[in-house]
């Protein structure tokens, strides 16, 4: 069986977390959720604590992702709900820095990353739904900085395997979803 797997795109505080989570509860299957964000400052906690309070009671959690998520969920059961694969790339990323590293290690960093990202794709069980949130960073304006651009182009390049790989695709603009990708198929 192929991997059961829904992108969900979106730009910041388009409700693709909340469509998300609403597919997520209609699968009537255990979830678990996937938080990647990390909290760094009072901010963020409360964005945080927003979505925590959305969550039902029952769903498992794990916070600050692994970067070795792929053989995290290995193996699991049920939904992964994995919010959000931005924060997730910004971590791998970011960990050592990539402004002041060269073209040439920049293209090595990338090369892993990209290899991350397509286990992740085959990682799931066979049954499991993994339905991925992500942010469409394509529609804004050029970074200014050599390090922003990086980071736009990597997340896009990770969103286009991210979406090859999935059964189902959906761009979330204010709060309406749009599929993309196997629009007729029922989840």
């Amino acid at each position: 069986m192929e991997n059961d797997i829904t992108l969900i795109l979106g730009g910041a505080r388009s409700g693709k977390s909340s469509f998300a989570e609403r597919l997520a509860m209609e699968a009537r299957l255990p979830v678990t959720y996937i938080a990647t964000a990390d909290v760094r400052d009072e901010e963020m906690a409360r964005r945080v604590e927003f979505h925590k309070k959305r969550r039902p009671a029952e769903w498992d959690t794990w916070e600050g992702a692994p970067d070795d998520l792929p053989s995290a969920i290995s193996g699991m059961r049920g939904v992964l709900l994995l919010d959000c694969l931005t924060f997730w790339l910004s971590r791998l990323c970011f960990a050592s820095g990539i402004e002041d590293i060269g073209e040439d290690e920049w293209n090595l960093r990338e090369l892993a990353i990209h290899s991350l990202a397509k286990r992740l794709c085959e990682a799931p069980a066979d049954g499991a739904r993994l339905i991925i949130v992500s942010n469409e960073v394509g529609f804004g304006l050029v970074p200014p900085n050599v390090m922003g651009r990086r980071f736009r182009d990597l997340q896009g390049r990770v969103n286009q395997l991210t979406a090859l790989r999935s059964r189902r695709v959906a761009l979330v603009v204010a709060g309406c979803p749009l599929w993309v990708k196997n629009i007729a198929e029922v989840l």
